[in-house]
């Protein structure tokens, strides 16, 4: 790291700036959101407070960061924008960009895990120690990350829409992709917990036990065939419980509360019901299971 600073600040031409061949995000907006107008607006009446950060090329300057003010200032039709100038290597460009854009938080869980493959795999940069240390994170944080990318198009897309938390997400990477596929709307639409979806996963790691044992499950005997279908059906009744505390959360939010007691009372009392029902499929799977053991 340099002990002293030294870059200096020119009002260079805009057509002089590229953007970074290095950009660590992949999915810029290709038309303008409410904070860049916002943005645009503070710009042409107050001026740019910050200068952007380039660094010199061959032909030109590449910025390194203050991408969004570099097309605030172009679409205020700027000839000139004032530029903070450093000398700096590919590697520290993209550790620039990769810093500023985490402590923005201005990336989704899976932009942030492209970046990091680049950094780590793409150009060999670092391991998952150097990353992150430069970026003031854990090697945990960044390995979860990485882990996310094995996940198929279709879930990754669940996880930048906010539909699926990187917590939920984390626990799919272990499954193969025909059971994520199974169950990945289950765990959207009832917002399972990470425990509620580690016992999805007990029941279907189970399955595959009983697929190993016979390709036919109609072949398996009876009493094995019984402990498969109440261990499923408890983890229905599970699921069940989880969609009933999701709508008693929601009538607290959306209903006065002089008006809620009701329904309140009627979703507890549905809800005592399905623990009854899972205390008595549990007393059956035990029975089942000391007749097998008999």
């Amino acid at each position: 790291m340099e002990l002293i600073d030294t870059s200096i600040v020119e009002q260079i031409q805009l057509k002089m700036i590229r953007v970074s061949q290095f950009a660590v995000r992949d999915r810029f907006r290709k038309t303008a959101n409410e904070d860049d107008v916002l943005l645009s607006n503070s710009i042409r009446e107050h001026g740019l407070l910050q200068p952007i950060l380039i660094r010199p090329l061959a032909h030109g300057f590449e910025i390194v960061a203050g991408h969004r003010r570099f097309q605030a200032c172009r679409s205020l039709r700027w000839r000139f924008i004032p530029c903070k100038i450093r000398d700096m290597s590919d590697k520290q460009a993209y550790e620039i960009q990769l810093t500023e854009n985490m402590q923005r938080k201005s990336m989704d869980p899976v932009e942030e895990a492209e970046a990091f493959r680049r950094y780590v795999m793409d150009f060999g940069w670092g391991g998952v120690t150097e990353l992150a240390k430069k970026i003031g994170k854990s090697e945990e944080y960044v390995s979860h990350r990485l882990q996310l990318l094995k996940l198929p198009d279709d879930i990754k897309e669940k996880i930048i829409s906010t539909r699926l938390n990187v917590s939920q997400a984390m626990e799919l990477t272990t499954l193969p992709p025909d059971r994520q596929s199974e169950i990945i709307d289950q765990v959207i639409n009832s917002n399972l917990t990470v425990k509620q979806i580690r016992q999805v996963k007990s029941v279907l790691q189970e399955e595959c036990v009983f697929e190993g044992l016979s390709h036919d499950l109609n072949n398996l005997p009876k009493s094995i065939q019984t402990v498969r279908i109440t261990k499923k059906t408890c983890l229905a009744l599970r699921v069940t419980l989880a969609r009933l505390d999701n709508l008693i959360d929601e009538v607290h939010v959306t209903i006065e509360a002089g008006q809620r007691a009701e329904i309140i009372n009627f979703l507890m009392g549905t809800r005592l019901k399905i623990h009854n029902l899972i205390d008595e499929t549990i007393r059956f799977k035990n029975t089942t299971m000391k007749s097998i053991n008999k």
